[in-house]
């Protein structure tokens, strides 16, 4: 596994020599170490952890506080990867200043090295006073999940010729706003990738088809933990949720027949 440290700049890089950028949710400290030994390039502490950890229906109850406890603690687990902490819904929305406020115990508190916001030209001026304050700044376009209740849902975004041009047009902005990656969620495959053509920036993609300069998923989901629902473009590498329950079963069975611990186990 290369040792180099990830960075922002080295992300870009990446980008422009044509390396994909392979990236990961985590939420502690054990599974963020495994992944940073892996190889990830990128762990992104979601705002997915309502879903995943809490048991919520959507990310929209998660707080800041949340998000900076478990960004403190995969902070612990990680070497190399690039950390990036997502902003929760009402964090960075009220005011720039705001926005700079929480975006800066995320840095300062949490250990982060990044901040991911999600919307599009509404929201570069919140994103330009974070750059200058020196936080980077990773966008996210396509289908918002804290935007939910507007979407009424959690369907593809950028069907139609207007919105997959306004979805480029938002791109564009938050590139000159100053962010330094942006995450795709969601929408057709050919409108990544015009939007990819048309950056500097690397697109991480998620649901968006391969074009993308890199990938994320949700860990749980790509390892099969988070069974509630599956969207088509999780391609799960392991079923730990059934291994889980069929060793904790085996567990109960021995404890249960007398046969954990056995006298070598014992002191």
């Amino acid at each position: 596994m290369p040792e180099t440290k990830v960075t922002v700049p080295r992300l870009v890089d990446m980008k422009r020599q044509g390396q994909k950028i392979a990236a990961l949710t985590a939420y502690d400290a054990l599974f963020a170490q495994l992944l940073d030994e892996a190889g990830v390039d990128l762990l992104l502490v979601g705002d997915s952890l309502g879903m995943v950890i809490q048991g919520h229906d959507n990310t929209l109850p998660v707080t800041l506080d949340e998000v900076l406890y478990h960004t403190k603690a995969v902070r612990r687990g990680i070497k190399r990867a690039l950390l990036v902490a997502d902003m929760p819904f009402l964090s960075y929305q009220i005011s720039p200043e705001e926005a700079l406020r929480n975006a800066g115990r995320l840095l300062k508190e949490g250990g982060a090295e990044a901040v991911k916001l999600e919307g599009g030209k509404i929201l570069c001026e919140t994103v330009r006073r974070l750059v200058q304050s020196g936080i980077p700044v990773m966008g996210h376009l396509g289908l918002t999940p804290q935007s939910i209740h507007k979407f009424g849902g959690y369907g593809v975004r950028g069907k139609s010729r207007e919105e997959s041009h306004e979805l480029l047009e938002d791109a564009i902005a938050l590139e000159e706003a100053g962010a330094f990656a942006i995450v795709l969620e969601k929408i057709p495959s050919a409108v990544a990738r015009e939007i990819t053509q048309k950056l500097n920036v690397p697109t991480i993609g998620i649901g968006a088809g391969p074009h993308c300069d890199g990938q994320i998923l949700v860990t749980h989901d790509a390892l099969g933990l988070f069974e509630r629902f599956r969207p088509k473009f999780v391609r799960r590498y392991a079923e730990l949720a059934t291994l889980i329950r069929d060793s904790c079963r085996r567990y109960v069975e021995d404890v249960r027949q007398g046969n954990f611990p056995s006298e070598e186990e014992s002191y």
